[in-house]
């Protein structure tokens, strides 16, 4: 590990003393200099860094060879993550058995969010409990891991024929959903309605509710088991997918009428969507269902809808034309007792993800 000058602090917390006085570049220079040392933890960090460009430089393919270099160093962090991105094939070849291999060693290695995830997705949770310290445990709960049964289609009900609206019965299962709402928790901050004329969020009275966004330094192998099922379910490659977030709303929060097309009435509406594409489908997954009121309202088709824990949820923003939809407003009401959680994932009409 590599230490201050002092040799009192590791070069981690000298990188997060240095972030909260806003001296991000001290930091980046902290954790490479460790790099150099061959301090796996500060490799995986600058690694995810530059990765997706937090508080660094957007240096992707530099910040995967880090995390390639950890992993051989033993790293369990750097082998959870690069199962993310083997798992969507981002800047590695995708292979979902290669992304199974780096979460076991991710959990052999002691990464008590790799085993959480393999005990979360496997049909043979009662391992752990069998043999909770035995090494094999965490291969036979990878083995429970049926990845056909994420890429095969759920039965869909049609809410509303069009614009198109279906929901899917027992989408996520309870540990799914629990998962999902613990890795939220911790990360939630006001929601912000994006303006593509500035090119920036901002806070707007119409959304008060909270959003917790997992970016491919942050997502994990239930995310993207998810996303895979999502893409299944409506037809869509999980590479034209943004990354997923999950929405949490108190009571008196909510997300007012809206649309989530890309407005054509915007002044670089063009530039957008030849840079970004059209978010063509919204997918919800709802997390919990013991909630008052906290509907997800169509308006204009004239239905609200509840769904049940772990109930999916997709419709469509766009025509056949491929533009936008003005008939599918809708909004995110407010619980009256309680609190809702939400899986909330834009599918764009083009590639999202960075190919290898």
């Amino acid at each position: 590990m590599s230490t201050s000058p002092g040799g009192n602090e590791s070069a981690l917390v000298l990188a997060a003393q240095h972030d909260a006085a806003g001296r991000h570049d001290a930091a980046v220079d902290i954790l490479a200099v460790a790099t150099r040392r061959g301090d796996a933890d500060a490799m995986t960090e600058l690694g995810k860094r530059l990765l997706v460009g937090d508080r660094a430089p957007a240096l992707p393919r530099e910040g995967v060879g880090f995390l390639v270099d950890a992993f051989k160093q033993g790293g369990a962090e750097a082998a959870a993550r690069l199962a993310v991105l083997a798992a969507l094939g981002c800047y590695v070849q995708q292979s979902f058995s290669d992304a199974m291999d780096l979460l076991i060693a991710a959990a052999e290695r002691g990464s008590n969010a790799a085993r959480g995830q393999l005990v979360a997705l496997s049909a043979d949770a009662g391992a752990v409990r069998e043999r909770p310290t035995s090494p094999e445990v965490w291969r036979r709960l990878a083995r429970g891991v049926d990845m056909a049964d994420w890429s095969a289609a759920s039965r869909a009900r049609t809410l509303n024929e069009s614009p198109l609206v279906r929901c899917f019965a027992g989408f996520a299962t309870p540990s799914v959903c629990a998962w999902l709402i613990e890795r939220a928790r911790g990360k939630l901050r006001r929601a912000r309605v994006y303006d593509p004329a500035a090119g920036a969020d901002f806070e707007n009275e119409s959304r008060t509710n909270t959003i917790a966004e997992f970016n491919l330094a942050e997502a994990d192998m239930i995310h993207v088991a998810v996303q895979v099922r999502m893409a299944a379910a409506c037809g869509i490659p999980i590479e034209q997918m943004e990354a997923p977030a999950v929405l949490h709303y108190d009571v008196g929060e909510q997300i007012d009428n809206h649309f989530d097309f890309i407005d054509p009435k915007v002044p670089n509406y063009s530039e957008e969507i030849a840079k970004r594409g059209e978010r063509v489908v919204t997918f919800l997954v709802y997390l919990n269902d013991d909630y008052g009121g906290g509907e997800t309202d169509f308006p204009t088709c004239g239905f609200r809808h509840k769904g049940a824990s772990g109930e999916g949820l997709f419709f469509v923003n766009a025509l056949p034309s491929g533009g936008p939809d003005t008939r599918m407003l809708h909004a995110g009401r407010s619980p009256s007792s309680g609190e809702k959680w939400i899986v909330s994932q834009f599918v764009r009409n083009r590639r999202a993800l960075p190919a290898i």
